[in-house]
This record gives C-alpha cells, sequence and structure tokens, in this order.
C-alpha cells in the first residue's frame, strides 16, 4: 500500500510539472535507497579499488561489463522493445545505458518506471528494474479555449482519448497553444492542465488557456545609417500599428530584410512592451546595391574566312531602393557579336496597394544578326514570404519575326510566330550574403505552358506550310540550384546546376534556347548554341583575399540538344578557365580567361575566350 501511495504522489508531482507554462521534460533521478522513486540519478558507484599505477585505474575503468535487468516476467516482453546492450564497454556506458532505458520508458507512458537498485561486481552489473503500467489518457476536455485555436493548435479528441499517455505529446500541445496565443496578441499567455484525475492508469483533465494582457503593435523604429522609408518597410513586413501582435511577424522580420539587396540587417529585431504594445527595433544599414556595369569580350573571329579578333560588349545599369521605397529600376544590353545585340528592361514595384505583392514588369529584345528578332514582355507578380521564398506568377508572349527571307522555295529554319504563356515560379535562398557569399543554398524553378500560333509569312509559299501545325501547345520549364560550402578559412566552393527545357510538336531555330558565353557557358561565344533543352553544370572554386575580392577556377559541363527537323544532335561542350575579381577604387574589376571544347571545338590556344569589366555599386 505504502509502495502504491508513493508511487500515486510522484506521478501528481509529474503530471503538475507537465501543466506549468515552460512544460519540458524533466531528467528525472535515481536514488538507490529511495526504490520507488521514478527518476534517474547517478547510481550506487562502483566498488572502489586500489590499482597498482595509473595504468591500471585505467585498465579497470575500461573493463567491459555485463549488463543484466532484473525485472518481472510480465515485463520482459516490453524491454525486449528497447534492444538494451548485454554488455557495455565500462562502467559509465552502464550507468548512460541504464538511463536512457528508464527515460525512454518514461517517454513511452511507463511514468512510474524506474531503477530500483544497481548491484556492482567486478564483470557484472545487476538493475533491479520497475516498468509498471502503461498510463492513458481517458480524455482532454476544452476547458476555455476556443475551438478554433485548439483545433489550429493541432488538437484532435482521437489523439486523447484510449492513447497512452506520452509526456512529450502534451508538452508539445502546449508549445503550438502558445504559439497561436502570441500570434494573436497574447504573448504572455501561459497554458496547463487542470481537473486533473487518476483512476487507475487513466489520466482525465481539461486544457487551460490563461490569455495575460492583450497587446497591439506600436510602431516600427529604424535604427542605423538606412534611409529607407519608415512607410515601406511597415507595408513590407505587414506590421501595422494597432494590429494584434504577433511574434511569428516579427521572427519573419529578419529574413524577409536579408531578401533585399540594399538593406544589411546588423542584429536581429528587438521587440520592447509597454502599456499594452509592442514596438520592433531594426538595426538597418543602407548597403551599396545600385550597379553600373561595362564589360569588354574579346573573341576570336567567328567568321573563319576572317581574321583577328571581334569585341563584344555588356552595359548593365541596376537602380534599386529608389527614394527609399524599394522600387527597383533595370537596364542591360549587350553586344553579342558584330551584328547581333539584345536588350533586357525591368521595373519591380513592391507593396503593390498596399498589399505584400511585388508587381513587376520586364521587356526582353534579340536581334540575331539579318535573321530574326524576337520580343518578349512578361508581367510577373510575386509573393515574398520569410519560410517558403518568393512564389510568382507570370504572363509573357514571346513574338519572333524573321527580318529577311533570301530562299523561299524551302521551308527556311527561322518562321514567324507567337507564344503566349502562363506559368509559376518558385523562389528560394538562405545565402548568408546576396553579391558574396560563403555558404548557404539558391534554389529556382519556372513552368509554364501556353499556345504557340505560327503566322504566314507573305514572302513564303503557302504549300509550303502543308503539315505544320499552325496552332500548337508549348510546355517550357527551367532550373536554378545552387550550393556554397566554406573550405578552411577563406575558399567557398560553388556548385551550381542549370537547366531548361522546350517541349512541341514542331520547334524551329528561332525559338530555342541561346547558350554560350560569360552568363552562362563559359568557354564559347555568346550565344554560340542554339539547343532546345541543355542542362549545364558548375564547379567553381574561390579564394576569398578580401571581403569582395577572390581568385577563383572553374569548369562547367554542359549536355544540349537541338531538336529541328532534319537538323538533330546532341553536344557536351566542356569550358575550364580562371579569373580574378578585386576592388579598386573605380569599382570591382573581373577579369576571366577560359576555353571551350564541343563537337565543333578544340582546347586551343587559339579559340580562348578572355574578359575584363568594372562593376561599380553605389
Amino acid at each position: 500500500m505504502m509502495r502504491f501511495l508513493l508511487r500515486f504522489w510522484v506521478l501528481t508531482l509529474l503530471l503538475a510539472g507537465l501543466s506549468s507554462p515552460a512544460a519540458h521534460a524533466q531528467t528525472p533521478s535515481l536514488d538507490p535507497n529511495v526504490p520507488n522513486q521514478p527518476g534517474l540519478a547517478t547510481p550506487t558507484l562502483p566498488p572502489r579499488a586500489t590499482p597498482a599505477s595509473a595504468a591500471a585505474t585505467r585498465r579497470v575503468q575500461a573493463h567491459p561489463r555485463l549488463l543484466v535487468l532484473e525485472t518481472e516476467a510480465a515485463d520482459r516482453p516490453v524491454l525486449r522493445r528497447y534492444k538494451v546492450r548485454a554488455s557495455v564497454p565500462d562502467s559509465l556506458s552502464a550507468l548512460r545505458a541504464v538511463r536512457e532505458l528508464v527515460l525512454g520508458l518514461q517517454g513511452d507512458a511507463y511514468l512510474t518506471a524506474s531503477a530500483d537498485e544497481l548491484h556492482w561486481s567486478r564483470d557484472t552489473v545487476r538493475v533491479r528494474l520497475y516498468v509498471g503500467e502503461q498510463f492513458r489518457w481517458a480524455y482532454l476536455h476544452n476547458g476555455n479555449l476556443g475551438d478554433g485555436l485548439l483545433t489550429r493548435a493541432g488538437y484532435r479528441e482521437k489523439f486523447f482519448r484510449g492513447t497512452p499517455f506520452v509526456p512529450e505529446d502534451w508538452v508539445k500541445l502546449q508549445e503550438r497553444i502558445l504559439t497561436e496565443a502570441e500570434n494573436q496578441g497574447f504573448p504572455f499567455a501561459t497554458v496547463g492542465l487542470d481537473s486533473i484525475h487518476l483512476n487507475g492508469h487513466d489520466i482525465s483533465g481539461r486544457v487551460v488557456l490563461k490569455r495575460g494582457r492583450v497587446v497591439v503593435f506600436d510602431s516600427l523604429q529604424i535604427l542605423g545609417n538606412s534611409k529607407t522609408k519608415k512607410r515601406f518597410l511597415t507595408k513590407y513586413l505587414q506590421i501595422f500599428p494597432g494590429q494584434p501582435f504577433s511574434q511569428q511577424r516579427v521572427a519573419a522580420a529578419a529574413q524577409l530584410l536579408r531578401q533585399l539587396p540594399y538593406l544589411k540587417l546588423r542584429a536581429e529585431p528587438e521587440v520592447r512592451f509597454a502599456l499594452g504594445r509592442a514596438r520592433v527595433y531594426l538595426l538597418l544599414d543602407d548597403r551599396p546595391s545600385n550597379q553600373f556595369d561595362a564589360i569588354v569580350g574579346i573573341l576570336p573571329n567567328a567568321n573563319a574566312s576572317q581574321t583577328g579578333v571581334q569585341f563584344t560588349g555588356d552595359v548593365t545599369i541596376n537602380l534599386r531602393n529608389i527614394k527609399g521605397g524599394g522600387k527597383q529600376l533595370g537596364l542591360q544590353w549587350r553586344k553579342t557579336d558584330a551584328i547581333s545585340q539584345l536588350l533586357d528592361a525591368q521595373y519591380v514595384h513592391p507593396n503593390f496597394f498596399g498589399t505584400p505583392l511585388e508587381v513587376s514588369a520586364t521587356f526582353n529584345l534579340y536581334k540575331q544578326n539579318e535573321a530574326f528578332t524576337t520580343t518578349r514582355p512578361r508581367l510577373q507578380v510575386t509573393y515574398p514570404t520569410a519560410r517558403a521564398g518568393r512564389i510568382s506568377f507570370f504572363a509573357e508572349q514571346r513574338a519572333s519575326f524573321v527580318d529577311a527571307l533570301k530562299d523561299t522555295t524551302v521551308l527556311p529554319a527561322n518562321l514567324d510566330s507567337q507564344y503566349n504563356s502562363y506559368g509559376l515560379s518558385y523562389a528560394w535562398a538562405n545565402l548568408d550574403d546576396l553579391f558574396f557569399p560563403h555558404r548557404g543554398s539558391l534554389l529556382n524553378v519556372q513552368s509554364a505552358l501556353g499556345t504557340k500560333t505560327i503566322t504566314k509569312n507573305a514572302q513564303l509559299r503557302p504549300e509550303l506550310y502543308a503539315g505544320i501545325p499552325l496552332s500548337s501547345t508549348q510546355y517550357s520549364f527551367g532550373l536554378r540550384a545552387e550550393r556554397y560550402f566554406p573550405v578552411k578559412r577563406a575558399g567557398v566552393l560553388l556548385l551550381r546546376l542549370r537547366g531548361e527545357g522546350l517541349l512541341n510538336s514542331r520547334l524551329f531555330v528561332n525559338d530555342l534556347f541561346r547558350l554560350g558565353g560569360l552568363n552562362s557557358l563559359r568557354g564559347f561565344n555568346e550565344n554560340q548554341f542554339y539547343t532546345s533543352s541543355y542542362a549545364v553544370a558548375t564547379a567553381e572554386f574561390r579564394q576569398f583575399i578580401g571581403p569582395d575580392s577572390y581568385a577563383f577556377l572553374f569548369a562547367d559541363q554542359a549536355y544540349l540538344r537541338h531538336d529541328i527537323d532534319n537538323d538533330r544532335f546532341n553536344d557536351q561542350p566542356t569550358g575550364v578557365g580562371a579569373g580574378l575579381s578585386f576592388r579598386t577604387a573605380a569599382g570591382l574589376f573581373q577579369f576571366v580567361y577560359s576555353v571551350g571544347r564541343a563537337n565543333n571545338q578544340v582546347f586551343e590556344l587559339k579559340s580562348s575566350k578572355i574578359h575584363f569589366g568594372l562593376t561599380s555599386r553605389f
């Protein structure tokens, strides 16, 4: 009778501990003089021997021991599930094994399990183990919580009726309830178990929430040298004055701010509470992110009948955080060869009509020699989140026009067409630095589908279009994944995988992706390859010699397919090289030397490529 009363008293204390606001599994203790205590502390030490030397001491401590568990016959099937090792390397391992076993039993609803006695001998440790009965939930009723809050916290009645009383499950439910409460304006709420009843080994009770005082957001306070407007950050972080306090929004603020390339977060956001209001402090500094690039490329002449070299150019202007409102404007012009050029323009407007949505518009124009001209306007709506990344929906129109037709008796490789598509894209990153990362990952995936329409050209005879589907469904997809690994003190290993693909019943050259050059596949001319699908794997090692200066070695390995009727082939081009990027008074200077190998190109000095340029951030 005394044994039962003592165990009931210990169980009551255990339930009271689990009902506290900060209920966590407590470390039990074991005292061999109190055989019914359900805790687990340091057992009686083994008999002390007097070795002849220090070496002998080490040999005695490391002597293997046989662990023997003595328990009732009915409890032996339960112990078999825990697979306790029969032999342990030393006495300390024996203590750990017994401790882990008792904690495991208590965690599996055997709340009164205990190691009552330990007997030490030279080769054996005998443990008198009490397992007891498994406790169960009779029921857990909703005390004063709203049904909606309890449901969002993951409560289901079937989980707490006739199921084992696992302390960890109850603690997790408490934590989820507190999380829901602190995201609804009650950051000082407490939760506990009330009206506890013990009927044999069945436990029943009510979950009760003490909400405390309601708290609302007061305002954002920006500390540091940032000129970013408070109004923009309030809408971007969705932290409005008078709104119920949400710890989730405060925690998400740091991650959202790290996604902005023009801000540097110097410390985690802080919250100060006073008179039922919460004021959020952000320690922010402006970061030079406006960009002006000028890159010159020196390439061998693409025309085999001519000698010498040809020059290519790339000029980029990016203005970010215009007037402190988060707006962005970008413009890029590239001269890919003697008579081909590309133009890109972009505008980004955050917090569209006060919402967290970001609206952007882009325009791309590409003129390939005198063959064709392609335009591609795009409108995109993005929802940035702290944990799930950036989710975007876009609509795009890709129109390609043939500039001149020299041979009108056969179907040309380029045709007039228009592709209207709708798609989704997803981007996620946890890089430690957006410009010069040392660790972290980046993922960007995109897919789209739409209708491609081929327009008949007046310069071609109508019978040439026979057998060609003038309207068809086309699919496109893209992937970019990067991972940065720190290597020793100042080294960084970059692994990257990029790929795109087109699926359509009939493709033409001006429908295809363009691959090659400094920004896609180094060691080759700009847009040297026209491909319907490709994948490029990159391994690059960077050795930093300053915060934004480094030397690097790289290797690009690609696989591409050219799926055009009467012109199908695949290739596996490889590009290798080295470069240097370092800070100067005028900006960041970059020099890249590369050489490539493909089906129609071998590794040789005369086909090497040199790019150098200057990037200025202000």
